[in-house]
């Protein structure tokens, strides 16, 4: 599981570290790293020996890293040369090592960009906010025209390392080597378009950091072991149960596929209400098929409630239920908070950046630029699990003292009508079959990502290939591929 920690729990716990330690050796393991995975890239491109390596420098510790890394390349032939964006507060330790390992500071630095073949961006470091400083934006622009790959230093300039937020300008990177611990910006869109490739550099954090992070990512090991099994013993109904009320008359198809994904979603049995059956049986006749409404329908361990619903009834059935409720879609719109919070059984709301605005009543641009926040704020105001969709799902329990989970898999091919109706009913039936909301949310959208990078492989895909793809994605995180 890949872990990330807030800027404040990062700086308390080099603090503490530094303290168990000879003076300058948390920087010294640090740029140690970053010269080490620098000169892997360049060793990629053709060499280190002759390699032309700008290092754009600013103040404080993360200057201080890239200047000591460039010493470590200097050192081993490449020519390096430091842009000093604060000449008066440049790290005073590292620009002597790298003058003395014979790299050089230049005061024009297009000559220097022009020519390179990696530029190393430490112009600012996890605590800047608000992007880039103007007087930084032309060097950073003409790093990025250069053609030479961009190295960030723990990351992107410009870039806001606690909340993934990217407010102005800032610098685009090919890769990041980050120390100690990964931050929300590697794994949170917007700031995670900027950083490329990361690359985790082991400086001695893991043993002063607290055990539980701000956010987690699955991978699929994590996954396997969420993922419901049949035993010996089992049969359709001790496996789960789960019922989907989706569709209309107008959207017929998001009855369909929402019964898609729930028929590959590991419950037993699935059971469909609402005016959709005809379509529905024709597609999938192993569906259990009522008209409604929901609490006359039969038993099951989980509802699924919206998808495609239009103006037909369901989701106040569905709320006043003893089982697990999923809730997307037109289920969402004028949701009351106070019905959702009066339940005792658990209640996963699945919104995309649209819906999220409408139940938080700001504008779309606040929570696509802020989805960390958002996804918490929504989880406490109704007191329900609540799945973000997007670029990066996130994942968020009411509980402030659990960490959001990060989804990785996700894909831009994702981006079509359709696909929220698959993991609707995916993630509705991992409900049904007995995880817990949050742990059903986060194996839901890791498979179902996962299906679509598996259907897509760089070609358009529709919903419907989604669905087909999840017994493929399922096999794959069970087989560890």
């Amino acid at each position: 599981m890949r872990t990330a920690y807030s800027v404040e729990t990062v700086r308390t716990a080099e603090a503490e570290l530094m303290d168990r330690l000879p003076d300058g050796v948390l920087m010294e393991r640090a740029a140690a790293g970053l010269a080490a995975a620098c000169a892997d890239l360049l060793r990629r491109r053709g060499r280190v020996y002759g390699a032309r390596v700008v290092l754009l420098v600013g103040s404080g510790d993360n200057g201080g890293d890239a200047l000591y890394a460039g010493a470590r390349l200097a050192r081993r032939g490449a020519g390096v040369s430091a842009v000093l964006l604060t000449p008066a507060r440049a790290h005073a330790g590292g620009l002597a090592a790298l003058r003395a390992a014979g790299g050089r500071v230049v005061d024009d630095p297009s000559p220097a960009l022009a020519a390179a073949d990696l530029v190393m961006d430490g112009i600012t470091g996890i605590g800047g906010r608000g992007g880039l400083r103007p007087d930084a934006v032309p060097v950073a622009r003409a790093a990025r025209r250069s053609g030479a790959l961009v190295v960030a230093v723990d990351l992107p300039s410009g870039v806001e390392a606690g909340s993934g937020q990217v407010v102005g300008e800032a610098l685009r990177a090919d890769a990041t080597v980050t120390f100690g611990a990964y931050k929300p910006g590697h794994l949170i869109d917007p700031a995670r378009e900027f950083t490329g490739a990361v690359r985790l550099v082991d400086i001695g954090l893991d043993a002063v950091l607290p055990p539980v992070p701000e956010l987690e990512a699955l991978q699929h090991a994590d996954l396997a072991r969420l993922l419901p099994v049949p035993t010996g013993e089992s049969d359709k109904y001790r496996r789960g149960v789960v019922g989907i009320v989706a569709g209309s008359a107008r959207y017929p198809g998001a009855a369909v596929l929402a019964v898609a994904g729930a028929l590959h979603g590991g419950a037993g049995a699935v059971r469909y209400v609402g005016p959709a059956g005809d379509a529905v049986i024709a597609r999938f006749p192993e569906t259990l098929v009522h008209t409604g409404p929901p609490a006359k329908a039969g038993r099951v361990q989980a509802w699924v409630v919206g998808p495609g619903l239009g103006d037909e009834p369901g989701v106040a059935d569905a709320l006043a239920s003893d089982v697990p409720v999923l809730i997307d879609a037109d289920g969402l719109r004028g949701l009351d908070a106070g019905a959702v919070r009066a339940r005792t059984a658990p209640t996963l709301l699945t919104p995309h950046a649209g819906e999220a605005a409408a139940l938080l009543g700001v504008p779309r641009e606040e929570v696509e630029s802020a989805r960390l926040a958002s996804v918490r704020e929504l989880a406490a105001r109704y007191g329900a699990t609540v799945l973000l969709k997007g670029s990066t799902t996130l994942v968020a329990s009411p509980d402030t003292a659990v960490p959001v989970r990060v989804n990785p898999t996700g894909t831009p091919w994702l981006a079509t009508a359709g696909s929220g109706d698959v993991l609707s009913g995916l993630t509705g039936s991992l409900l049904a079959a007995g995880l817990d909301a949050r742990d059903a949310g986060s194996a839901g959208a890791y498979l179902h990502g996962l299906a679509a990078r598996l259907a897509a492989r760089g070609a358009p895909v529709s919903a419907e290939d989604v669905g087909a793809a999840l017994r493929g994605a399922w096999r794959d995180v069970v087989a560890g591929e």
